[in-house]
């Protein structure tokens, strides 16, 4: 019996994502005037049960003509990280994830704090066929590196959400994409208490055209998107690691798993400068 009920209206968050007028870097600095003018979210929840964090996380947004920009400020008094190669497996990390839900697919951005970047883009198996818009070389199940998430990541939840199965492209890459941290601390040095980290991420708008054949991009005003911005820390104590990272969003999902398009925050789209 599929039991799935997506969360309700009123606990989904809404983020106002306003238009920057000029230009920056992306190097992970977010001192700079436009993320100094931009809107922190509030402090993320338990990704269960929508109670506040105990470290802080928050996440801000902007928006030009060429890239929708997402900066986190990350709390970290240990600020720890392991891998370095491109598309490990960095969630067994402390970091940082980005979700945006597109028509029959959505894709998964994470980041560590050595930068370390994981991507993978899902398509419902049951859109993927012959003839649709993802009947192109970029989703070939023959050629590419692909993985199947069955259902809930969550396997007591398995085949619970109406969608169930879907491809995981895991060789995408986001066209354009820009990403850089900076660590206010000594990674990994756990005899020094560190301030924590910051993550400065650039989507250029051609991506969301894959995700979102029909919608505007570059926006317009009034225009929105759902997506979702997660944390995971890894806990340690005794010389162990908690098997099951802490998971903390900007709105909660009601079960342990961030693969649920239908609880992603609304990201609303302002031209004010």
């Amino acid at each position: 019996m599929n039991n799935f009920k997506p969360l309700a209206e009123d606990r989904i968050a809404h983020y106002n994502c306003c238009k920057v007028g000029q230009k920056f870097s992306i190097d992970g600095n977010l001192d700079k005037p436009a993320w100094k003018g931009a809107e922190k979210s509030r402090r993320f929840v338990d990704l269960v049960t929508g109670e506040q964090a105990f470290l802080n996380t928050q996440m801000a947004a902007l928006w030009d003509d060429e890239a929708l920009y997402v900066a986190y400020w990350v709390e970290e008094p240990a600020v720890r990280a392991s891998f370095t190669e491109r598309d490990s497996l960095v969630w067994f990390d402390n970091d940082v994830e980005t979700f945006f839900a597109g028509e029959d697919c959505y894709y998964e951005f994470e980041i560590n704090a050595y930068g370390t970047v994981y991507e993978v883009f899902f398509i419902y198996q049951d859109a993927l066929k012959k003839g649709s818009r993802f009947d192109v070389p970029q989703f070939d199940l023959h050629s590419r590196d692909v993985d199947v998430l069955s259902g809930f990541q969550d396997p007591t939840r398995f085949r619970k959400h109406p969608r169930g199965r879907r491809w995981a492209f895991m060789d995408f890459d986001f066209p354009g994409l820009k990403s850089a941290v900076k660590v206010d601390g000594k990674i990994n040095d756990p005899s020094h208490v560190d301030k924590g980290w910051t993550v400065e991420l650039a989507f250029p708008w051609e991506g969301f055209k894959i995700l979102n054949p029909g919608k505007n991009f570059p926006p317009k005003e009034g225009d929105t998107l759902r997506g979702q911005f997660f944390r995971f820390e890894a806990l340690h104590y005794h010389g162990k690691t908690i098997t099951e990272s802490v998971g903390w969003a900007l709105n909660e999902h009601g079960v342990y798993d961030s693969h649920i398009p239908e609880n992603f925050a609304y990201l609303h789209f302002s031209e004010k400068q």
